[in-house]
């Protein structure tokens, strides 16, 4: 997994890199070279407009110029004010070109650069640069920005102000949380990740392709680890998480169910006898379709098998604490977790480790920018998915998913990002026309590609 520093874990980082003896220019040209060579590997020779900031994004444009120019590419420099740190004036002696004020004399370029300003901005740009960057943002065919947007706040992912659409992000020794938390992440494009020699670690990280647990050629379905789910009120929705648990490589899944479901596939066992504290069980899921039927997580919540809370579910747990010492998995979407949680302060990186600490239980924070937290402080960030995830049951799916995973041995947070990262893979294989069946039906291609 790819570390996710905040602003303050990145300043030490860096300074660490300092105090271990690579001088801060160093670092800025080991910057500004990857940022010049991504943005020509992107958009190719293209005549460009740079425009800096006063500090260390500034200083990394200045480089990022130097490189271009180097490489025959036309550049301009708009300054929006004078370098005011060492490095930055240093990087700004290097170049040659010329320096322009950053006003409506600036004449747009078919491809922009923005290095106004980086990770510690924390208000709105001003009103007169704001207008420049967008105005030309808007005349230009290719938008690369440096590390984030002018106008992003870095460890939140929210918008300070208006903030352009970018084609490319190319960020410096980790990636920061607002690359992965929206509304930010929507203002990226493609993000590309430089090294320039610094030691990125943290307890946050970007969600990776998963390690599934090997099957054992001596194994049989109750080893490869039994799902039992119960049906509620909806019964299409515990048969899609039903499904995915299968497709996603659980050995065995049954529902408990007094009616029969009519679009369970075959391979699905439907009981109403099957006993909650079986032993075999691996993981037991309830909420898709529950409905107002609060017994079901009562009785859930008697066995001893770890467990998948979805949907329904999770509005009737009542208090977070009722699930301390559960072994449960939580899959809130944003109202969802409002009801439980209430209104908890801070990003929501910050609410999604407060709601884990609160239940004791894993957290999958659903949404454009899903994440998933630990009561230890682990917090893994999805990696981007498609749009067209917006539909009903995909959260059933991405339920089961967990479920399956779980059965299978694998510890809670790896189960759910596992899932995390197959559920968006399997979106990409279905396609923007996909439902929720569809989505389940590309399990299997999705964990192909491991």
């Amino acid at each position: 997994m790819r570390a996710i520093l905040t602003a303050a874990e990145m300043r030490a980082a860096e300074q660490a890199a300092i105090d271990a003896g690579t001088p801060v220019e160093t670092l800025m040209e080991r910057a500004g070279a990857a940022l010049a060579e991504a943005a020509l590997r992107f958009a190719g020779p293209t005549p460009t407009l740079i425009l800096a900031g006063p500090g260390n994004n500034g200083g990394d444009g200045y480089v990022g110029a130097r490189h271009l120019a180097e490489r025959g590419i036309a550049v301009r420099v708009a300054a929006l004010a004078d370098p005011a740190i060492k490095a930055a004036k240093w990087a700004r002696q290097q170049w040659s070109g010329e320096v322009e004020p950053l006003g409506e004399g600036t004449a747009p370029a078919p491809l922009l650069i923005d290095c106004l300003f980086g990770t510690g901005l924390k208000r709105a740009l001003e009103p007169a640069a704001q207008q420049q960057l967008s105005r030309l943002s808007a005349a230009a065919l290719v938008r690369v920005a440096c590390d984030l947007p002018s106008g992003v706040e870095s460890d939140s992912g929210a918008l300070l102000g208006t903030v352009p659409a970018f084609d490319l992000t190319v960020t410096f020794g980790a990636l920061k949380p607002a690359h992965r938390l929206a509304p930010a992440l929507h203002r990226m494009g493609r993000v590309v990740l430089a090294d320039i020699g610094i030691a990125a670690t943290s307890a946050w990280s970007e969600i990776a392709p998963p390690k599934l647990p090997p099957l054992d050629p001596a194994g049989h379905k109750f080893t490869r680890g039994l799902v039992h789910c119960l049906a509620g009120a909806m019964p299409g929705a515990i048969a899609l998480a039903a499904t995915a648990a299968a497709r996603a490589g659980a050995g065995y899944v049954r529902v408990s169910t007094s009616r029969a479901i009519d679009n369970l596939p075959a391979a699905v066992v439907q009981t109403d006898t099957a006993e909650i504290n079986d032993p075999r069980i691996g993981c037991l899921l309830v909420g898709p379709g529950m409905g107002d039927i609060p017994q079901l997580l009562t009785l859930a919540l008697t066995s001893k098998a770890p467990k998948v809370l979805d949907a329904d579910a999770i509005g009737q747990v009542g208090e977070p604490e009722r699930l301390k010492g559960q072994d449960a998995i939580l899959t809130p979407h944003e109202g969802e977790f409002f009801g439980l949680f209430g209104e908890l302060a801070g990003s929501k990186a910050d609410r999604a480790l407060e709601a884990a600490r609160q239940s004791g239980a894993i957290i999958v924070y659903k949404g454009p920018d899903t994440l998933v937290a630990s009561p230890d402080g682990r917090l893994g960030f999805a990696p981007p998915a498609p749009a067209w995830l917006a539909t009903a049951g995909s959260g059933d799916v991405l339920a089961g998913m967990i479920a399956a995973l779980r059965a299978r041995g694998m510890a809670p947070f790896e189960a759910s990002c596992a899932a995390v990262w197959l559920h968006g893979r399997a979106a990409e294989l279905a396609g923007p026309g996909m439902i929720a069946d569809d989505l389940a039906a590309a399990i299997p291609r999705a964990i192909a590609l491991l």
